[in-house]
């Protein structure tokens, strides 16, 4: 009995070593195992896409009572004029600690 099913699996055996062999089941069966399953992947995306496409925002006087407070209003005119407020001529380099200069002073410390 075991000489029937040993035939059997090296029967088996060298069925899937001659398929395996093969350039379509090499390059084709990822290919096609790709392209299913990025149909896949792809159907989620969009689905998560159009799922919150719905979801809408939360009004100013719903904000409020969650307790969210916006005090100041910007628009793009009040953003430039700060920025024209800042004097962009006189400023100062200032150079940072490098790794080696932070453990050195922790040293002496």
């Amino acid at each position: 009995m075991t000489t029937g099913f040993t035939a059997r699996v090296d029967n088996i055996r060298n069925t899937l070593i001659a398929i395996s062999k093969r350039r379509t089941f090499r390059y084709g069966v990822p290919f096609i195992l790709f392209v299913v399953g990025g149909s896949f992947g792809l159907r989620e995306w969009t689905q998560i896409r159009y799922q919150f496409s719905q979801v809408k925002g939360v009004s100013k006087e719903e904000a409020e009572k969650m307790g969210l407070h916006r005090e100041k209003t910007v628009s793009l005119d009040t953003a430039y004029e700060e920025i024209q407020k800042l004097d962009i001529d006189n400023w100062e380099n200032k150079r940072g600690p490098r790794p080696w200069e932070i453990n050195e002073s922790k040293k002496l410390n």
